[in-house]
This record gives C-alpha cells, structure tokens and sequence, in this order.
C-alpha cells in the first residue's frame, strides 16, 4: 500500500467514524407517530420496530418517534392531526369509514372465514380499493395492515350452535350492527360500556361478553365465565398509516424505503400476533377456562341477512360475494 493510499485509507476510516459517533448529523425529517395501544402491545413493538429500519434504510436521515397509549390524542384526534399537518403517522381501522365507507369492510362480522381469507381480501383487490379510497377520501395513507385477535364469546356453558344462545343475556358494544347481528343469532344483546362488563358479569346482570383472547385476558374475565366459544365472529385488520401531506414531502427513494420498513414492520408484527394468539390461549386454559369449536358455518348463515341490513350500498355487494365464497 503507498504512503498516498495510506492516507486515503485513514482519511475513510474517520469519517466513517465520525458519521457512525454522530448519525443525528445527519437527520433530515422526524415522523411522529401516535397510536392506542400500551407498550407491550404487538403494534406497539412493530411501530418501533418500523422506526428502527426505516432509520436503517435511510442512514438515520428520517427517524421515528413513536408515542403510545393515545399520549398524542385519541385516534379520531390523530387522524384529524394527519389531515391537518400536526401528526404524521397513527394506527387506525373502521374508524376511517367517517370519510371512506369502504373502511367497514375491515370489520364486517363473518365476512372472513380464516385469517388466511382475511389476508387474500386485505392484499388484493378489493384492500387496494379501500386504501385508495382512504388515500382519497381521508388523505392519509396506509402503508401496512396488522391482524387483530378475531372475538370470541364467552359465557358459563358450551355454545357450539346459534340455537343454543337462546335469549343469552349478552355485552355488545353499542355499534348497531352487532347489536343486530345478536339479535338475528337469538341472543339478547345489552349494549354497555366496557368498564362495567366485569362487574356486570360477577352480578348477573349480563351472561355473556364477547371480545378477543387479549381482552378476555386482560379484563380478567376468566374470573366471572368458565368458557370460550370460538365463534370468530369477527375477524379484522388495522392499517399503519402515514398523512398524504407527509408523504409527499418524500422523495421516490424514501416512499421506497419507507413501504420497505413497513413491510419489514408487517411480517414482524405478524410473528408477535401468532405467538400472542397460543400465549393468550395457553394462559385462559391455565386459568381453568374451557375452548370450545363451534359450528362457524351456521352462525354465518343466521348472521347474514343482519350484516346486510346494516352495510351501506357501496359494500353491501362487497360483503355479499365474501359471504358467498
């Protein structure tokens, strides 16, 4: 190696140094993103975990901050923020059928069959008509989509068939369409606030409740009800989103990177939800909370006039061919 090589060399090796000692040197843009969920939440641990390969893809020029537990607001104010310019990023879901109805269609009650039903719809065609409605309509982008755990209904003893709800006494939340699909499914559906749903279990005052595993969890359910009967009743998806106005300020390479990171972001969540899933399972049997099959197919059918009834006319033909799938 000569003298002049030597030099060259030398003079790489510390500007290398200089830029890895100080990468902020470098940043060009800060994205906030707020979300819902607590810390420990898959979505929360995605939304980092896009942060950091996005700061990857981009040498540390855009970096993530990331605030959970609505500490940037609530997700309607989020959204409102986005439109507006004062938050770049949030997690949201059917909340956006307010400016673009296709957004229902992410929690359509037995519309999907499996999760892998779920993830054809959500990928395909018709996830790319409810996006570019989103992007149009609402002017926030979604640049990803993560699972929810689908809800289940739990109660004091095995319902495997819609005759067996008979008048059950049940918490819906107070969303007419569920309402109204219990109804059609022969339960008696009590709209209530989440908050009372323990106690109003622990007295009697409702027999049932239906949610998904984490919730059940979480609420400790599994101290008032002895059972889980999969109906899967709903199943749905959550995009990660970014404000139209932020991705424009992009360049081609970073809207590359930064759908690069969501991607990256989307397979990781997945993981983090499947393991949640057998965890959140593993923990309700531990509790002495019995898993029942139910016959899926038959609550579908009884539900389905119901969902119609309540969908508007730009999905109703939507949800009629997943039905019919």
């Amino acid at each position: 190696m000569t003298f002049k090589t030597k030099l060259t060399a030398v003079a790489a090796v510390a500007m290398a140094a200089h830029f890895t000692a100080t990468p902020l040197a470098a940043q060009e843009m800060t994205l906030k993103l707020g979300h819902l969920a607590n810390e420990e939440n898959p979505w929360h641990l995605a939304s980092v975990k896009f942060g950091e390969e996005l700061s990857a893809l981009t040498d540390g020029r855009i970096v993530v901050e990331v605030y959970p537990n609505e500490s940037l607001g609530k997700e309607i104010d989020l959204i409102n923020g986005m439109q507006l310019g004062t938050v770049d990023m949030t997690i949201t879901g059917e909340s956006l059928q307010n400016w673009a109805p296709m957004a229902a269609l992410l929690a359509v009650p037995y519309a999907y069959k499996s999760i892998e039903h779920m993830d054809e719809v959500a990928s395909g065609e018709i996830g790319d008509q409810i996006e570019a409605q989103i992007v149009e309509k609402a002017q926030i982008r979604p640049i990803a989509y993560f699972a929810r755990g689908p809800r289940d209904l739990t109660s004091n003893r095995p319902i495997t068939t819609p005759d067996e709800l008979d008048g059950l006494k049940l918490r819906v939340p107070n969303v007419p369409l569920f309402v109204d699909v219990w109804a059609a499914l022969g339960a008696q559906p009590t709209p209530m606030a989440f908050s009372e749903v323990f106690t109003s279990l622990q007295n009697g005052t409702i027999d049932a409740q239906e949610n998904p595993l984490a919730l059940i969890r979480s609420a400790s359910f599994y101290e008032v009800q002895s059972h889980v009967n999969l109906t899967d009743h709903v199943r749905s998806w959550i995009y990660l989103t970014i404000a139209e106005s932020t991705w424009a300020k992009l360049s081609e390479e970073d809207q590359a990177a930064v759908m690069e990171a969501a991607a990256r972001a989307q397979a990781y969540e997945r993981g983090l939800f499947n393991d949640s899933l057998a965890a959140d399972r593993a923990f309700l049997e531990e509790k002495g909370m019995t898993f029942v099959e139910v016959d899926g197919a038959a609550f579908a059918a009884k539900a389905k006039d119901a969902v119609l009834a309540n969908v508007n006319d730009e999905i109703r033909p939507i949800v009629e061919g997943l039905f019919a799938e």
